[in-house]
């Protein structure tokens, strides 16, 4: 997985010019510098609690005298029933929370705006895929699939990727997943495979995990699964961030165009950092000791400036070509191959801006597939027809409400007529008299509008047949061709890692029979594949063999992925009486490429190095832990509990060593890694008589792993 020192400096000069362009801007906690028209409408519900002259209220503007004891019958009482402060404070703490989402439930949202560089206007007149240049405000939530709303971040799971843009002609909304196939090819299959994934009904364990009974026993039962599961144990289910992660929307709708002429499209969200990953013991250990890991992530990327940027891509199909090739455009346990159905990059979205209170944007926030514009319609694709019911149904329950579209997350920004009327958490006050179609007291509005003005109207599908539970066609039956594709396009490395995921996982299994029943599923994508988990999770090896497919898909590896210093993580351990000016010019360079750096020590405050150069330590050995880093600067020192500090060093990086990051090793600290028979020290850099030690040294950061290291 490695990759030309061209390519590393060509990222590298880019990210430069993006951080030294960052610098020169401003930005508040929550990261944005201008305002778009969805900022400008949230501005009227921002309220501001504290400040100068601000005094306590009740929620109907009474002024509170005391907040802090109840009001009793003498100084040793009984409280009073007439104590109404308690009890309008206590009933509305007892009413906070509301119901979380049954999937989906761990997420968090930014804002941010998409810019389309291409017009698009050839195959779909949605307005904002028209002019390039265009800019539309977007909410994004990231989330994970099983666990509940505390569960940790780095679980090895399925991660949302929803978009909601606020366009002119309504909110359009896009919801994907880090993988662009998914787990049943029927809306019905659903819910039974929530079922399964999620905790034991009997235990409620395990949380956050796919390692148990039940799940996999859904998969060997349920054998369209293969696919995805592929994808699920690689490196793709641990992503490193968010900002690293790829969307896939999974489902195939239509671009119509100004004639009505319909193309299948599929989309696509490419990180422009590229797609990276944790390995499966990191995933683990920081679930432990930072269970907020992707959160900090993208608080900490947003609140520097170092904004995360995606590229919208979309694949089209001609309406002639639907029955083309080996796999169904509609089913959704296949991919669409980039090398057969290309990529095209229409547009990149950057997200800047912090949510100004998580509950009242993130936890209510809403996203609906069949929210969508003119110019985008759905296909027969079972999944999309279950999903674009779904949505809309689980939230009017979870938020309580038919008017979940009020709620300021979730209003579009153009202007809103209709006549649903009432019903729980109604803000919005309809003063007409009228409020039904078809009148003459308003004018018979408000009106309809045709589709040639802009009016929504769909695909006119010639659909003909009986009524049947049939697949859509046999290709729908073909479980492992995709599967297959998958891991021939894996590296030895990552072929190394899906199979210790695999052995993770089943080896946790109880069920003799389930675990013997996966592996004979498994030889079907590849026979040595089965025969190594069999053997390492106490079961006979499978008969038979692999489907006989031989493809190779280059896309799908992460070795092709873009690879860049910018924004990765260095931990830089350090004491007092380190060299000045070359550490000095370290961090120099660090900063000049946009990495991300934390100065640990033995306590907080300042390190003093031998020519007087102050560091301040924002982290200590206690409160951090090496899997936070991507890479380490070991600097040493002369601390005041030396024997402690070298304990921590050395824990720090064996650590480091054995997940194959990149290490600096600053000329006072080369006593604390040496060659020997059993390392190579490769993407280690030493600063002893090495000119060129910062330069050499954001090359091995960039490249992220030394996958040949002993």
């Amino acid at each position: 997985m490695d990759h030309s020192s061209d390519d590393n400096k060509r990222n590298e000069e880019i990210n430069n010019e993006k951080n030294n362009e960052r610098n020169d801007e401003k930005s508040d906690e929550r990261g944005g510098f201008h305002h778009n028209p969805k900022d400008e409408q949230l501005e009227q519900y921002r309220e501001h609690n504290t400040g100068p002259g601000k005094k306590l209220t009740s929620d109907a503007g009474l002024k509170i005298s005391n907040d802090d004891r109840s009001l009793k019958a003498g100084r040793r009482g009984p409280t009073l029933f007439q104590d109404f402060r308690f009890y309008k404070k206590q009933s509305h703490f007892s009413r906070e929370r509301i119901p979380e989402k049954v999937v989906h439930a761990r997420g968090f949202g930014v804002y941010g705006d998409f810019e389309l560089y291409k017009s698009m206007r050839h195959v779909t007149t949605a307005e904002f895929l028209q002019d390039p240049g265009c800019k539309t405000p977007v909410f994004v939530r990231f989330s994970n699939f099983i666990g509940s709303k505390g569960s940790k971040d780095t679980a090895i799971d399925v991660r949302g990727f929803a978009t909601k843009f606020y366009t002119t002609e309504g909110n359009y909304d896009n919801l994907a997943l880090q993988f662009p196939v998914f787990l049943v090819a029927d809306a019905m299959k659903f819910a039974d495979m929530v079922h399964a994934i999620k905790p034991n009904p009997v235990t409620d364990v395990p949380q956050a995990a796919a390692a148990h009974d039940n799940f996999w026993d859904y998969v060997a039962n349920n054998q369209e699964t293969a696919h995805m599961i592929m994808w699920l144990m690689s490196m793709r289910g641990r992503p490193r961030s968010w900002r690293m992660m790829e969307g896939w929307p999974i489902n195939t709708f239509r671009f119509i165009n100004e004639h009505g002429k319909s193309t299948f499209v599929r989309f696509v969200w490419k990180p422009v950092l590229g797609v990276h990953s944790l390995l499966l013991d990191e995933a683990n250990v920081i679930g432990g000791v930072d269970p907020d890991y992707h959160r900090n992530d993208i608080i900490e990327a947003i609140r520097c400036g170092a904004y995360p940027e995606y590229e919208f891509g979309v694949q089209l199909i001609p309406e002639e070509d639907e029955f083309k090739y080996d796999f169904d455009i509609l089913d959704d346990t296949k991919l669409w191959p980039e090398e057969l159905i290309p990529v095209e990059i229409v547009g990149k979205m950057t997200l800047n801006r912090l949510v100004d209170n998580f509950f009242a944007e993130e936890e209510q926030s809403s996203f609906d597939p069949s929210n969508v514009v003119p110019g985008i319609d759905f296909t027969n694709d079972p999944v999309l027809q279950g999903r674009s019911f779904a949505y809309r149904d689980t939230d009017y329950h979870r938020l309580g409400s038919g008017n979940i579209q009020q709620i300021p997350v979730n209003q579009p920004v153009n202007d809103v007529n209709f006549n649903e009327r009432q019903g729980y958490m109604r803000h919005r006050i309809d003063a007409d008299s009228v409020h039904y179609r078809e009148n003459s007291l308003a004018g018979n509005t408000p009106e309809t509008t045709p589709p040639e003005e802009g009016g929504y109207a769909h695909y006119p599908e010639n659909v003909d047949g009986y009524k049947t539970r049939e697949v859509p066609s046999e290709s729908f039956n073909d479980h492992f061709s995709q599967a297959r594709l998958f891991w021939n396009s894996m590296t030895h490395v990552e072929k190394e890692d899906l199979i210790e995921t695999f052995i993770y996982h089943l080896a946790k299994v109880e069920s003799k029979s389930v675990r013997k029943q996966n592996v004979d599923m498994f030889v079907n994508v590849d026979r040595e594949m089965a025969c190594i988990i069999a053997d390492n999770i106490g079961v006979d090896r499978p008969t038979g063999s692999h489907v006989p497919v031989e493809k190779q898909s280059p896309a799908l590896s992460l070795a092709n992925m873009p690879h860049s210093a910018y924004t990765q993580k260095v931990g830089v351990l350090i004491g007092n009486g380190f060299h000045g000016e070359e550490v000095r010019n370290t961090l120099d360079i660090l900063h000049k490429y946009g990495v991300f750096v934390d100065i640990i020590s033995e306590k907080l405050g300042a390190i003093r190095g031998s020519d007087g150069t102050i560091v301040e330590a924002n982290k200590t050995f206690i409160t951090t832990y090496p899997v936070l880093y991507d890479a380490l600067y070991v600097v040493g020192g002369s601390p005041e509990h030396e024997a402690k500090f070298k304990q921590d060093v050395m824990d720090f990086l064996d650590e480091a060593y054995k997940h194959y990051k990149p290490i600096g090793i600053a000329t006072t600290a080369t006593n604390y890694i040496q060659t020997s028979d059993t390392n190579n020290l490769e993407g280690v850099v030493f600063a002893v008589n090495n000119p060129d030690f910062g330069k050499d040294f954001i090359s091995a950061i960039a490249q992220q792993r030394f996958w040949k290291r002993q």
